[in-house]
Protein backbone atom coordinates (compact mmCIF):
# COMPACT_ATOMS: atom_id res chain seq x y z
CA UNK A 1 0.00 0.00 0.00
CA UNK A 2 2.31 2.72 1.15
CA UNK A 3 5.29 3.55 3.68
CA UNK A 4 4.96 5.62 6.95
CA UNK A 5 7.67 6.13 9.47
CA UNK A 6 6.40 5.47 12.64
CA UNK A 7 7.57 4.16 16.38
CA UNK A 8 7.64 0.66 16.95
CA UNK A 9 4.96 1.28 19.12
CA UNK A 10 2.99 2.50 16.48
CA UNK A 11 3.86 0.09 13.66
CA UNK A 12 1.91 -2.03 16.15
CA UNK A 13 -1.35 -0.50 15.58
CA UNK A 14 -1.03 -0.02 12.03
CA UNK A 15 -0.89 -3.84 11.75
CA UNK A 16 -3.40 -4.27 14.14
CA UNK A 17 -5.78 -1.68 12.35
CA UNK A 18 -4.78 -3.32 9.08
CA UNK A 19 -5.51 -6.98 9.87
CA UNK A 20 -9.17 -6.18 11.16
CA UNK A 21 -9.49 -5.55 14.80
CA UNK A 22 -12.70 -4.26 16.54
CA UNK A 23 -11.35 -3.23 19.76
CA UNK A 24 -8.00 -2.08 21.47
CA UNK A 25 -8.21 -2.46 25.35
CA UNK A 26 -4.82 -1.12 27.36
CA UNK A 27 -4.14 1.27 30.46
CA UNK A 28 -2.17 4.09 29.30
CA UNK A 29 1.85 2.52 30.45
CA UNK A 30 5.22 4.08 29.65
CA UNK A 31 6.34 2.85 27.00
CA UNK A 32 3.25 1.31 25.37
CA UNK A 33 1.33 4.17 25.49
CA UNK A 34 1.68 5.39 22.12
CA UNK A 35 0.00 2.14 20.51
CA UNK A 36 -3.53 3.12 21.93
CA UNK A 37 -2.99 6.65 21.32
CA UNK A 38 -2.40 6.02 17.59
CA UNK A 39 -5.47 3.80 17.11
CA UNK A 40 -7.47 6.51 18.79
CA UNK A 41 -6.18 8.98 16.47
CA UNK A 42 -6.37 6.60 13.82
CA UNK A 43 -8.82 7.85 10.50
CA UNK A 44 -9.22 3.75 9.50
CA UNK A 45 -10.05 2.63 13.05
CA UNK A 46 -12.55 5.48 13.08
CA UNK A 47 -14.18 4.47 10.10
CA UNK A 48 -14.15 0.79 11.51
CA UNK A 49 -15.71 1.92 14.41
CA UNK A 50 -13.33 0.22 16.13
CA UNK A 51 -13.51 0.24 20.37
CA UNK A 52 -10.13 2.44 21.71
CA UNK A 53 -11.61 3.79 24.76
CA UNK A 54 -9.05 3.58 27.97
CA UNK A 55 -9.39 0.81 30.11
CA UNK A 56 -9.35 1.64 33.83
CA UNK A 57 -6.40 -1.23 34.46
CA UNK A 58 -4.73 -4.40 32.47
CA UNK A 59 -6.80 -6.44 34.30
CA UNK A 60 -9.98 -5.10 33.18
CA UNK A 61 -8.27 -4.73 29.46
CA UNK A 62 -7.41 -7.98 29.28
CA UNK A 63 -10.65 -9.49 30.27
CA UNK A 64 -12.65 -7.14 27.64
CA UNK A 65 -9.87 -8.20 24.97
CA UNK A 66 -11.28 -12.06 25.85
CA UNK A 67 -14.30 -10.87 25.69
CA UNK A 68 -14.17 -9.36 22.09
CA UNK A 69 -12.33 -12.67 21.42
CA UNK A 70 -15.53 -14.75 22.98
CA UNK A 71 -17.40 -13.19 20.32
CA UNK A 72 -15.22 -14.27 17.88
CA UNK A 73 -14.06 -10.56 16.87
CA UNK A 74 -10.22 -9.77 16.84
CA UNK A 75 -9.06 -7.84 19.59
CA UNK A 76 -5.52 -6.30 21.06
CA UNK A 77 -4.21 -5.75 24.49
CA UNK A 78 -1.35 -3.27 25.49
CA UNK A 79 0.03 -2.49 28.71
CA UNK A 80 4.05 -2.22 30.40
CA UNK A 81 5.64 -5.06 31.76
CA UNK A 82 4.86 -4.44 35.03
CA UNK A 83 1.08 -4.29 33.78
CA UNK A 84 1.02 -7.78 33.18
CA UNK A 85 1.52 -8.17 36.70
CA UNK A 86 -2.10 -7.24 37.17
CA UNK A 87 -3.61 -8.74 34.56
CA UNK A 88 -1.71 -12.21 35.51
CA UNK A 89 -4.79 -13.80 36.23
CA UNK A 90 -7.01 -13.36 33.18
CA UNK A 91 -4.14 -14.08 30.99
CA UNK A 92 -2.65 -16.83 32.59
CA UNK A 93 -6.26 -18.79 32.50
CA UNK A 94 -6.95 -17.51 29.03
CA UNK A 95 -4.51 -20.25 28.22
CA UNK A 96 -6.51 -22.51 29.08
CA UNK A 97 -9.61 -21.23 28.10
CA UNK A 98 -7.90 -20.45 24.08
CA UNK A 99 -9.77 -18.11 22.09
CA UNK A 100 -12.16 -17.73 19.49
CA UNK A 101 -11.56 -14.37 17.61
CA UNK A 102 -7.58 -13.53 17.64
CA UNK A 103 -6.17 -12.14 20.41
CA UNK A 104 -3.05 -10.63 20.60
CA UNK A 105 -1.18 -9.21 24.19
CA UNK A 106 1.41 -6.77 23.43
CA UNK A 107 4.06 -6.10 26.24
CA UNK A 108 6.73 -3.09 26.57
CA UNK A 109 9.40 -4.31 28.76
CA UNK A 110 11.56 -1.68 30.00
CA UNK A 111 14.89 -3.13 30.61
CA UNK A 112 17.08 -0.15 32.43
CA UNK A 113 14.08 1.10 34.22
CA UNK A 114 13.97 4.57 31.96
CA UNK A 115 10.06 4.75 34.12
CA UNK A 116 9.51 1.98 35.67
CA UNK A 117 10.24 0.18 39.25
CA UNK A 118 11.85 -2.95 37.55
CA UNK A 119 12.93 -4.68 34.55
CA UNK A 120 11.18 -7.96 34.59
CA UNK A 121 11.24 -10.20 31.56
CA UNK A 122 7.99 -10.64 29.79
CA UNK A 123 9.12 -13.62 28.07
CA UNK A 124 8.72 -15.17 31.27
CA UNK A 125 5.25 -14.90 31.59
CA UNK A 126 5.63 -16.78 27.96
CA UNK A 127 7.31 -19.57 29.15
CA UNK A 128 4.85 -19.65 32.52
CA UNK A 129 1.66 -19.43 30.60
CA UNK A 130 2.76 -22.00 28.26
CA UNK A 131 1.68 -19.58 24.81
CA UNK A 132 3.65 -18.74 21.76
CA UNK A 133 5.75 -15.63 22.04
CA UNK A 134 7.20 -13.20 19.22
CA UNK A 135 9.63 -10.95 19.72
CA UNK A 136 10.86 -8.94 16.43
CA UNK A 137 13.62 -6.49 16.25
CA UNK A 138 13.41 -3.72 13.78
CA UNK A 139 9.63 -1.29 12.94
CA UNK A 140 8.99 -3.67 9.72
CA UNK A 141 9.19 -6.76 11.97
CA UNK A 142 6.94 -5.86 14.41
CA UNK A 143 4.23 -4.60 11.80
CA UNK A 144 4.45 -7.80 10.45
CA UNK A 145 4.88 -9.96 13.18
CA UNK A 146 1.84 -8.93 14.78
CA UNK A 147 -0.15 -9.35 11.82
CA UNK A 148 1.17 -12.80 11.28
CA UNK A 149 0.34 -12.87 14.79
CA UNK A 150 -3.90 -12.66 14.70
CA UNK A 151 -3.63 -15.56 12.28
CA UNK A 152 -1.63 -17.50 14.21
CA UNK A 153 -3.77 -16.89 17.21
CA UNK A 154 -6.81 -18.13 15.43
CA UNK A 155 -4.49 -21.08 13.67
CA UNK A 156 -3.64 -22.61 17.23
CA UNK A 157 -6.36 -21.22 19.32
CA UNK A 158 -4.40 -18.85 21.75
CA UNK A 159 -3.58 -15.74 22.78
CA UNK A 160 -0.56 -14.57 21.49
CA UNK A 161 2.35 -12.50 22.82
CA UNK A 162 4.22 -9.82 21.30
CA UNK A 163 7.09 -8.56 23.88
CA UNK A 164 8.62 -4.99 22.59
CA UNK A 165 10.92 -2.71 24.17
CA UNK A 166 11.92 0.50 25.34
CA UNK A 167 14.08 1.47 22.33
CA UNK A 168 12.08 -0.27 20.21
CA UNK A 169 8.47 1.16 20.75
CA UNK A 170 10.65 4.81 21.12
CA UNK A 171 12.57 4.67 17.99
CA UNK A 172 11.37 5.64 14.47
CA UNK A 173 11.79 3.63 11.06
CA UNK A 174 9.59 3.42 7.82
CA UNK A 175 7.46 0.62 7.68
CA UNK A 176 5.90 -0.78 4.62
CA UNK A 177 2.18 -1.77 4.61
CA UNK A 178 -0.08 -4.32 2.99
CA UNK A 179 -3.18 -4.62 2.15
CA UNK A 180 -6.18 -4.69 4.81
CA UNK A 181 -8.04 -7.19 5.98
CA UNK A 182 -12.19 -6.71 7.22
CA UNK A 183 -13.06 -7.28 10.39
CA UNK A 184 -14.21 -11.07 11.58
CA UNK A 185 -18.12 -11.14 11.73
CA UNK A 186 -19.73 -11.40 15.03
CA UNK A 187 -19.32 -15.11 15.60
CA UNK A 188 -19.95 -16.08 19.51
CA UNK A 189 -18.07 -19.02 20.50
CA UNK A 190 -19.90 -22.03 20.49
CA UNK A 191 -18.53 -24.55 22.47
CA UNK A 192 -19.54 -22.49 25.65
CA UNK A 193 -17.92 -25.00 28.02
CA UNK A 194 -14.47 -24.21 27.29
CA UNK A 195 -14.23 -21.30 28.69
CA UNK A 196 -16.15 -22.37 32.39
CA UNK A 197 -12.58 -23.52 34.26
CA UNK A 198 -14.52 -25.54 36.62
CA UNK A 199 -11.92 -28.08 37.84
CA UNK A 200 -13.46 -31.14 35.71
CA UNK A 201 -13.33 -29.11 32.48
CA UNK A 202 -10.03 -26.98 33.17
CA UNK A 203 -7.80 -30.36 33.89
CA UNK A 204 -8.93 -31.28 30.40
CA UNK A 205 -8.15 -27.93 28.79
CA UNK A 206 -4.70 -27.57 30.34
CA UNK A 207 -3.97 -31.22 29.07
CA UNK A 208 -5.13 -29.89 25.93
CA UNK A 209 -2.80 -26.74 26.07
CA UNK A 210 0.50 -29.08 27.27
CA UNK A 211 -0.39 -31.55 24.24
CA UNK A 212 0.05 -28.07 22.01
CA UNK A 213 3.45 -27.62 23.10
CA UNK A 214 4.70 -29.81 20.53
CA UNK A 215 2.95 -28.19 17.55
CA UNK A 216 4.20 -24.97 18.79
CA UNK A 217 7.25 -25.73 19.00
CA UNK A 218 6.85 -27.67 15.39
CA UNK A 219 5.87 -23.86 14.07
CA UNK A 220 9.02 -22.42 15.74
CA UNK A 221 11.38 -24.60 13.74
CA UNK A 222 9.97 -23.54 10.57
CA UNK A 223 9.11 -20.10 11.73
CA UNK A 224 10.20 -17.13 8.81
CA UNK A 225 11.21 -15.17 12.04
CA UNK A 226 13.75 -17.88 13.06
CA UNK A 227 16.87 -18.04 10.54
CA UNK A 228 20.76 -18.12 10.44
CA UNK A 229 23.11 -15.52 9.07
CA UNK A 230 25.88 -17.48 7.57
CA UNK A 231 29.24 -17.16 8.74
CA UNK A 232 32.31 -18.16 9.19
CA UNK A 233 34.35 -19.65 12.50
CA UNK A 234 33.61 -21.78 15.45
CA UNK A 235 32.29 -18.67 17.33
CA UNK A 236 28.54 -18.47 16.86
CA UNK A 237 26.06 -16.28 18.10
CA UNK A 238 22.46 -17.01 19.35
CA UNK A 239 20.36 -13.77 19.44
CA UNK A 240 17.34 -13.13 20.90
CA UNK A 241 14.82 -10.34 19.42
CA UNK A 242 15.93 -6.34 19.66
CA UNK A 243 20.15 -7.95 20.55
CA UNK A 244 20.03 -9.20 17.06
CA UNK A 245 20.21 -5.23 15.73
CA UNK A 246 23.00 -4.54 17.85
CA UNK A 247 25.22 -7.51 16.75
CA UNK A 248 24.48 -7.38 13.05
CA UNK A 249 25.58 -3.88 13.71
CA UNK A 250 28.98 -4.91 15.17
CA UNK A 251 29.20 -7.82 12.33
CA UNK A 252 28.60 -5.16 9.62
CA UNK A 253 31.05 -2.27 11.00
CA UNK A 254 33.50 -4.75 11.49
CA UNK A 255 33.11 -6.56 8.65
CA UNK A 256 32.97 -9.88 11.13
CA UNK A 257 32.24 -13.90 9.42
CA UNK A 258 30.57 -15.05 12.36
CA UNK A 259 27.50 -17.05 11.68
CA UNK A 260 24.05 -15.85 13.77
CA UNK A 261 20.70 -17.43 14.63
CA UNK A 262 18.32 -15.15 15.45
CA UNK A 263 15.34 -16.07 17.56
CA UNK A 264 12.19 -14.14 17.52
CA UNK A 265 9.21 -17.01 17.57
CA UNK A 266 8.76 -18.51 21.23
CA UNK A 267 8.92 -21.14 22.08
CA UNK A 268 12.53 -22.39 21.62
CA UNK A 269 13.20 -24.67 18.44
CA UNK A 270 15.13 -26.84 19.60
CA UNK A 271 16.32 -28.57 16.65
CA UNK A 272 17.56 -25.46 14.95
CA UNK A 273 19.54 -24.56 18.01
CA UNK A 274 21.10 -27.84 18.52
CA UNK A 275 21.92 -27.54 14.74
CA UNK A 276 23.58 -24.66 15.22
CA UNK A 277 24.89 -24.91 18.37
CA UNK A 278 27.06 -28.17 17.42
CA UNK A 279 28.72 -26.51 14.66
CA UNK A 280 30.73 -24.47 17.10
CA UNK A 281 33.16 -24.50 19.75
CA UNK A 282 31.80 -21.18 21.39
CA UNK A 283 28.33 -19.76 21.83
CA UNK A 284 27.41 -15.75 22.62
CA UNK A 285 23.42 -15.96 23.77
CA UNK A 286 22.96 -12.03 22.61
CA UNK A 287 19.38 -11.18 24.82
CA UNK A 288 17.58 -8.10 25.98
CA UNK A 289 16.62 -8.13 29.56
CA UNK A 290 16.60 -11.46 31.67
CA UNK A 291 18.97 -14.17 30.70
CA UNK A 292 15.64 -16.44 30.35
CA UNK A 293 17.17 -18.67 27.67
CA UNK A 294 20.54 -18.24 28.09
CA UNK A 295 20.02 -20.27 31.50
CA UNK A 296 17.89 -22.61 29.32
CA UNK A 297 20.44 -23.21 26.90
CA UNK A 298 22.95 -24.05 29.58
CA UNK A 299 20.54 -26.77 30.77
CA UNK A 300 20.56 -28.34 27.30
CA UNK A 301 23.95 -28.15 26.39
CA UNK A 302 27.79 -27.59 27.58
CA UNK A 303 28.02 -25.23 30.23
CA UNK A 304 31.37 -24.39 29.28
CA UNK A 305 30.57 -23.28 25.49
CA UNK A 306 27.65 -20.83 26.32
CA UNK A 307 28.56 -17.39 27.47
CA UNK A 308 26.37 -14.45 27.87
CA UNK A 309 24.55 -12.54 31.05
CA UNK A 310 24.81 -15.31 33.41
CA UNK A 311 29.04 -15.36 33.19
CA UNK A 312 29.69 -11.88 33.18
CA UNK A 313 30.59 -11.57 29.21
CA UNK A 314 27.48 -9.24 29.11
CA UNK A 315 26.44 -7.12 32.07
CA UNK A 316 23.72 -8.92 33.87
CA UNK A 317 21.49 -5.88 34.18
CA UNK A 318 20.35 -2.99 31.95
CA UNK A 319 20.16 -2.46 28.51
CA UNK A 320 22.04 -3.99 25.60
CA UNK A 321 24.19 -1.93 23.12
CA UNK A 322 26.64 -2.45 20.21
CA UNK A 323 29.39 -1.23 22.36
CA UNK A 324 28.72 -4.06 24.59
CA UNK A 325 28.53 -6.54 21.79
CA UNK A 326 31.35 -5.24 20.76
CA UNK A 327 33.25 -5.56 23.28
CA UNK A 328 31.87 -9.16 24.56
CA UNK A 329 33.54 -10.33 21.12
CA UNK A 330 36.63 -9.20 21.19
CA UNK A 331 36.58 -6.19 18.92
CA UNK A 332 38.23 -2.89 19.98
CA UNK A 333 36.42 0.06 19.47
CA UNK A 334 37.86 3.36 18.07
CA UNK A 335 38.23 5.35 21.05
CA UNK A 336 35.13 8.22 20.84
CA UNK A 337 35.66 12.14 20.91
CA UNK A 338 35.35 13.40 24.45
CA UNK A 339 32.15 14.83 25.11
CA UNK A 340 31.75 17.93 27.56
CA UNK A 341 30.33 16.26 30.75
CA UNK A 342 27.54 17.51 31.61
CA UNK A 343 25.92 17.95 34.87
CA UNK A 344 22.83 15.32 35.73
CA UNK A 345 19.48 16.82 36.46
CA UNK A 346 16.65 15.12 38.26
CA UNK A 347 13.10 14.95 37.39
CA UNK A 348 10.91 17.76 38.36
CA UNK A 349 7.68 18.71 38.72
CA UNK A 350 6.20 20.84 35.88
CA UNK A 351 6.08 24.77 36.88
CA UNK A 352 2.44 25.51 38.52
CA UNK A 353 1.62 22.27 39.22
CA UNK A 354 -1.03 21.21 41.53
CA UNK A 355 1.42 18.26 43.27
CA UNK A 356 3.97 21.31 44.31
CA UNK A 357 1.30 23.13 46.64
CA UNK A 358 -0.32 19.82 47.86
CA UNK A 359 3.56 18.98 49.09
CA UNK A 360 3.96 21.84 50.31
CA UNK A 361 0.85 21.93 52.82
CA UNK A 362 1.37 18.39 53.63
CA UNK A 363 4.58 19.29 54.61
CA UNK A 364 3.30 22.16 56.82
CA UNK A 365 0.77 20.05 58.06
CA UNK A 366 2.86 17.53 59.10
CA UNK A 367 5.82 19.72 60.70
CA UNK A 368 5.01 19.29 64.04
CA UNK A 369 5.27 15.29 64.01
CA UNK A 370 9.09 14.04 64.62
CA UNK A 371 8.81 10.88 62.39
CA UNK A 372 6.25 11.69 59.72
CA UNK A 373 5.44 8.51 57.69
CA UNK A 374 4.00 9.36 53.56
CA UNK A 375 3.13 6.51 51.50
CA UNK A 376 2.32 7.57 47.72
CA UNK A 377 1.89 5.63 44.69
CA UNK A 378 3.01 5.96 41.03
CA UNK A 379 2.38 8.93 39.24
CA UNK A 380 3.80 12.85 38.61
CA UNK A 381 3.62 12.83 41.94
CA UNK A 382 6.23 10.31 43.12
CA UNK A 383 8.84 13.14 42.21
CA UNK A 384 7.35 14.82 45.82
CA UNK A 385 10.01 11.78 46.76
CA UNK A 386 13.08 14.38 45.50
CA UNK A 387 14.03 17.73 46.95
CA UNK A 388 12.85 20.09 47.93
CA UNK A 389 10.20 18.73 48.98
CA UNK A 390 10.93 15.38 50.24
CA UNK A 391 7.78 14.27 51.09
CA UNK A 392 6.69 11.46 50.16
CA UNK A 393 8.51 7.54 51.78
CA UNK A 394 6.98 4.25 49.37
CA UNK A 395 6.21 4.05 45.83
CA UNK A 396 6.38 -0.32 45.35
CA UNK A 397 3.46 -0.43 42.77
CA UNK A 398 0.04 0.92 41.82
CA UNK A 399 -2.50 1.11 44.78
CA UNK A 400 0.54 0.35 47.43
CA UNK A 401 0.16 3.38 48.93
CA UNK A 402 -3.62 2.73 50.60
CA UNK A 403 -3.48 -0.53 51.35
CA UNK A 404 0.31 -0.03 53.01
CA UNK A 405 -0.86 3.06 54.82
CA UNK A 406 -3.54 1.07 56.43
CA UNK A 407 -1.08 -2.05 57.49
CA UNK A 408 1.08 0.61 59.12
CA UNK A 409 -2.13 2.14 61.30
CA UNK A 410 -2.47 -1.47 62.15
CA UNK A 411 1.09 -1.56 63.50
CA UNK A 412 0.32 1.41 65.30
CA UNK A 413 1.65 4.13 63.14
CA UNK A 414 0.15 7.56 63.52
CA UNK A 415 -0.78 9.47 61.11
CA UNK A 416 -0.86 6.57 58.48
CA UNK A 417 -1.36 9.10 55.25
CA UNK A 418 -1.41 7.61 51.71
CA UNK A 419 -1.05 10.09 48.95
CA UNK A 420 -2.65 8.45 45.65
CA UNK A 421 -3.13 10.27 41.81
CA UNK A 422 -7.13 9.72 39.97
CA UNK A 423 -6.07 7.63 37.61
CA UNK A 424 -4.33 5.26 39.88
CA UNK A 425 -6.70 5.61 42.46
CA UNK A 426 -9.52 4.14 40.38
CA UNK A 427 -6.32 1.17 39.01
CA UNK A 428 -5.81 -0.20 42.09
CA UNK A 429 -6.57 2.33 45.13
CA UNK A 430 -10.66 1.32 45.74
CA UNK A 431 -9.99 -1.76 46.26
CA UNK A 432 -7.76 -1.45 49.32
CA UNK A 433 -9.93 1.87 50.44
CA UNK A 434 -12.77 -0.80 50.98
CA UNK A 435 -10.60 -2.82 53.36
CA UNK A 436 -9.73 0.21 55.37
CA UNK A 437 -13.50 1.19 55.66
CA UNK A 438 -14.12 -2.50 56.63
CA UNK A 439 -11.01 -2.33 59.36
CA UNK A 440 -12.48 1.03 60.58
CA UNK A 441 -8.64 2.04 59.93
CA UNK A 442 -7.02 5.32 61.34
CA UNK A 443 -5.73 6.35 57.74
CA UNK A 444 -6.18 9.77 55.72
CA UNK A 445 -5.60 9.13 51.91
CA UNK A 446 -5.28 11.81 49.66
CA UNK A 447 -6.58 11.73 46.12
CA UNK A 448 -4.64 14.18 43.93
CA UNK A 449 -7.03 14.98 41.10
CA UNK A 450 -5.07 16.30 38.49
CA UNK A 451 -8.46 15.71 36.07
CA UNK A 452 -6.10 13.65 33.52
CA UNK A 453 -3.44 10.61 33.29
CA UNK A 454 -0.95 12.87 33.33
CA UNK A 455 2.44 11.37 33.81
CA UNK A 456 1.92 9.39 30.33
CA UNK A 457 0.87 12.36 28.88
CA UNK A 458 -2.87 13.35 29.38
CA UNK A 459 -4.89 10.36 28.77
CA UNK A 460 -8.16 10.21 30.42
CA UNK A 461 -8.78 9.26 34.32
CA UNK A 462 -11.86 6.72 34.63
CA UNK A 463 -12.87 8.66 38.14
CA UNK A 464 -12.73 12.48 36.89
CA UNK A 465 -15.83 13.94 38.57
CA UNK A 466 -16.31 10.67 40.49
CA UNK A 467 -14.50 10.53 43.59
CA UNK A 468 -17.09 11.83 46.32
CA UNK A 469 -19.33 9.26 44.97
CA UNK A 470 -16.79 6.60 44.52
CA UNK A 471 -15.55 6.93 48.56
CA UNK A 472 -19.15 7.64 49.91
CA UNK A 473 -20.46 4.35 48.37
CA UNK A 474 -17.55 2.71 49.29
CA UNK A 475 -18.48 3.76 53.25
CA UNK A 476 -16.45 6.86 54.06
CA UNK A 477 -18.89 8.92 55.65
CA UNK A 478 -19.33 12.23 53.89
CA UNK A 479 -17.90 14.37 56.94
CA UNK A 480 -14.87 13.20 56.05
CA UNK A 481 -14.52 13.70 52.18
CA UNK A 482 -13.06 16.49 52.32
CA UNK A 483 -12.39 19.01 49.30
CA UNK A 484 -9.25 21.14 49.14
CA UNK A 485 -7.83 23.37 46.16
CA UNK A 486 -4.13 22.93 45.61
CA UNK A 487 -3.06 26.62 45.33
CA UNK A 488 -0.52 28.80 47.48
CA UNK A 489 -3.43 31.31 48.31
CA UNK A 490 -4.98 28.35 50.02
CA UNK A 491 -2.14 26.93 51.72
CA UNK A 492 -3.27 28.06 55.33
CA UNK A 493 -6.89 26.11 55.02
CA UNK A 494 -5.60 23.04 53.54
CA UNK A 495 -3.00 23.11 56.02
CA UNK A 496 -5.97 23.26 58.49
CA UNK A 497 -7.58 20.65 57.12
CA UNK A 498 -5.36 17.82 56.39
CA UNK A 499 -4.60 18.46 60.55
CA UNK A 500 -8.19 18.07 61.13
CA UNK A 501 -8.30 14.39 59.16
CA UNK A 502 -4.90 13.72 60.76
CA UNK A 503 -6.28 13.69 64.12
CA UNK A 504 -9.67 11.73 63.11
CA UNK A 505 -9.52 8.07 64.20
CA UNK A 506 -10.98 6.59 61.08
CA UNK A 507 -11.00 6.40 57.55
CA UNK A 508 -10.89 10.24 56.03
CA UNK A 509 -10.54 10.96 52.39
CA UNK A 510 -9.07 14.44 50.88
CA UNK A 511 -9.71 15.43 47.79
CA UNK A 512 -6.97 17.47 46.02
CA UNK A 513 -8.63 18.79 43.01
CA UNK A 514 -6.62 21.46 40.10
CA UNK A 515 -6.20 20.40 36.79
CA UNK A 516 -2.91 19.44 35.49
CA UNK A 517 -1.38 22.60 34.13
CA UNK A 518 0.16 20.51 30.97
CA UNK A 519 -3.67 19.33 29.44
CA UNK A 520 -5.18 22.98 31.04
CA UNK A 521 -2.57 24.73 28.51
CA UNK A 522 -3.27 22.00 25.99
CA UNK A 523 -7.12 22.74 25.97
CA UNK A 524 -6.13 26.23 26.10
CA UNK A 525 -4.39 26.51 22.97
CA UNK A 526 -6.84 24.12 20.91
CA UNK A 527 -9.72 26.42 21.80
CA UNK A 528 -7.99 29.78 20.94
CA UNK A 529 -6.72 27.71 17.37
CA UNK A 530 -10.68 27.08 16.81
CA UNK A 531 -11.72 30.40 17.55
Amino acid sequence: MNKELVLGAEAIAVAAIDEGISGVYAYPGTPSTEITEYIQKSPDARKNNVHSTWSTNEKTAYEAALGMSYAGKRSLVCMKHVGLNVAADAFINSAITGVNGGLVVVVADDPSMHSSQNEQDTRFYGKFAYLPLFEPSNQQGTYDCVRFAFNFSEQVKLPVLLRITTRLSHSRAAVERKAQTSQNMLNPETDKKKWILLPAIARQRYAGLLNKQDDLVAFSEKSPYNFVVNGKGKKGIIAFGIAYNYVMEIIQEFALEIPVLKISQYPLPKQLIKTFHDQYDTILVAEEGYPVYEELLRGYFDNQKISGRLDGTLPRTGELSPDIIAKALGVKIPQKQQEAEVPGRPPRLCDGCSHRDLFEALNAALSENESKHVFSDIGCYTLGALPPYNAINTCVDMGASVTMAKGAADAGLRPAVAVIGDSTFTHSGITGLLDAVNDHSPVTIIISDNDTTAMTGGQDSAGTGKFFKICNGIGVEEEHIRSIVPLKKNLEENVRILKEEFAYNGVSVILANRECVQTAARKKRKSKNNE
